[in-house]
């Protein structure tokens, strides 16, 4: 069998995308993806509300640089779907800590429902078309799971659309980000029919960066009167001055969900393996 494998690598050959040769994802990266999720929302000017109320808390599992943000890259826009077998667990794991903290508080409008709304961000139609596909349900499918491992009743709700004159967000500044999401996401009929009444709601998207596309779904969704519990993604850009984002922090008692608390869980540790 080692020749077969031999000739497959030569004619099919696969790397890592940082790099490292005949592996699809090597322990590094998977490393990368392992630790618990940290409160990043303070570093996403765009979240911020202006009414008062405090931003709604979003978890990252790390910092998109170097590697990770190769690993994002490969895997949305370079036909690496087969790295949703690295994504989706440590997703999963993600969840499972934030439904921990939602569990251990008493939410009435939680448990007035009977699941929380896994809520995918959309992707522009323009996005579809190119990827095939929309990689974000993939992560949510996983947010889903991990709730449900905490104990939560939870599924997945793509409620929501993009208007058809907002871009892909790749490339905008923090300014052009805001007025290219303006208005820009609405609730579809089968979102509204679905969701039904002040759903509890968590949002899933791929990367933090400025804010502004949660922030157009936290509307979209709070104007049919749901409830937006938090949001979790894969990775936050850091702050130019490295404040607020996907720091890691040492061990500390059970962390707060209110909104703005910015405490962060303790770790999970899971085996990390070089998968070929």
């Amino acid at each position: 069998m080692r020749p077969v494998r031999e000739l497959v690598r030569l004619l099919l050959p696969v790397a890592c995308p940082c790099g490292e040769p005949d592996v699809r994802w090597c322990a590094r990266c998977a490393g990368l993806l392992a630790g618990p999720p940290v409160r990043v929302e303070a570093g996403a000017p765009r979240l911020d509300r202006m009414d008062g109320v405090a931003p709604v808390p979003v978890w990252a599992l790390t910092a998109y640089t170097g590697p990770v943000r190769d690993v994002v890259v490969h895997w949305k826009d370079r036909e690496r779907a087969d790295l949703d077998r690295l994504l989706a667990p440590a997703m999963r794991r993600a969840a499972r800590w934030i439904g921990r903290l939602l569990g251990d508080h008493d939410l009435d409008d939680l448990r007035g429902h009977l699941v929380v709304a896994v809520v995918p961000v959309p992707s522009t139609a323009a996005a579809r078309r190119t990827r095939g596909r929309e990689p974000v349900a993939v992560l949510a499918r996983a947010v889903a799971r991990g709730l449900r491992d905490a104990g939560l009743p939870a599924r997945v709700v793509p409620a929501l659309a993009r208007r058809g004159r907002a871009r892909d967000q790749v490339g905008l500044g923090a300014r052009a980000r805001g007025r290219n999401l303006t208005g820009s996401v609405r609730m579809t009929r089968r979102g509204r029919r679905t969701l039904g009444h002040r759903a509890p709601c968590v949002l899933v998207d791929d990367v933090l960066t400025t804010g502004a596309t949660l922030a157009a779904v936290e509307r979209a969704l709070e104007r049919h009167g749901h409830a937006v519990l938090g949001a979790t993604v894969l990775a936050a850009t850091p702050a130019p001055d490295g404040a607020g984002r996907a720091r890691r922090a040492p061990r500390q008692a059970a962390p707060e969900v209110a909104r703005g608390s910015g405490a962060e869980p303790e770790s999970v540790t899971e085996n990390c393996q070089v998968v070929h």
